[in-house]
């Protein structure tokens, strides 16, 4: 019945309408209970070196400026309820900006120093959305933010790649349905960066939406593209309510 059901999706033509995924749930609540366990024991969550990582990172000089970020904003406890307002719309930029690219933007014009790399932002971006952990997520929409926002939607509604599937069919339609033996969940970014046990790392979700998107042979989004932005703000505001879980764990 499933792969039936599948079939009919993978022939279907045109944009998938919003049929909704029931109460919002998030990707813990689906995971095993060892990875449940694994992601709510700090000490045990393997996520926690990335944190640590980005402790060390948030003191240190860096620069033209010869401070480290606690220079300006003083303990990282500071950052307390910013990583639930993220992706956010910059009037002065007049687009969305990812919490990656803000932190990037702050190092480069206020410290004077290169962007992060890779593990460095994720150690950075792990340890900030830590401070907002509990917190719901509460992506502001409104206004000029609203265009981006129906982007995203169009994005995540639209069929892609040699599988004509879009990222709607199995996150709205069949969430809570098993494909090829493992659960397909909401697909809700409240976690992120998190630790995949599949990737045996540290991942950003941009990752997992380039990957989902290699899956279903489509020419995957450009890290700084337009469309990367308004998919991650689409996103974060379908999960408005649920509280932040960074760093996450999952399979």
């Amino acid at each position: 019945m499933k792969r039936a059901l599948l079939c009919l999706l993978l022939l279907a033509a045109g944009p998938v309408p919003d049929q909704g995924h029931g109460p919002l749930r998030s990707g813990h609540a689906d995971a095993s209970a060892e990875v449940q366990a694994m992601q709510d024991d700090d000490t045990a969550n393997p996520a926690m070196l990335w944190v640590q990582q980005g402790e060390a990172l948030w003191d240190q000089p860096a620069g033209s400026s010869g401070q480290g970020c606690a220079g300006c904003h003083g303990g990282v406890a500071s950052m307390r309820g910013v990583a639930m307002r993220y992706p956010a719309y910059d009037p002065a930029l007049g687009r969305p900006v990812l919490l990656e690219q803000r932190v990037n933007q702050s190092r480069t014009t206020h410290q004077g120093a290169p962007p992060f790399d890779a593990d460095d932002l994720l150690a950075m971006t792990a340890l900030i959305g830590l401070q907002s952990r509990g917190m719901p997520l509460s992506v502001d929409t409104a206004g000029p933010a609203a265009r981006f926002a129906a982007e995203g939607e169009a994005l995540f509604r639209t069929r892609m790649g040699q599988l004509n599937l879009a990222c709607a069919q199995c996150h709205d339609t069949l969430a809570g349905q098993r494909l090829g033996g493992a659960l397909i969940p909401q697909g809700h970014p409240n976690g992120y960066p998190l630790y995949r046990l599949e990737w045996q790392s540290m991942g950003s979700l941009y990752r997992r939406l380039r990957n989902c998107m290699v899956g279903v042979r489509a020419e995957p989004f450009g890290a700084d593209s337009a469309e990367r932005v308004a998919l991650e703000f689409y996103l974060a505001a379908r999960a408005n309510g649920l509280p932040v879980e960074t760093p996450g764990v999952r399979p």
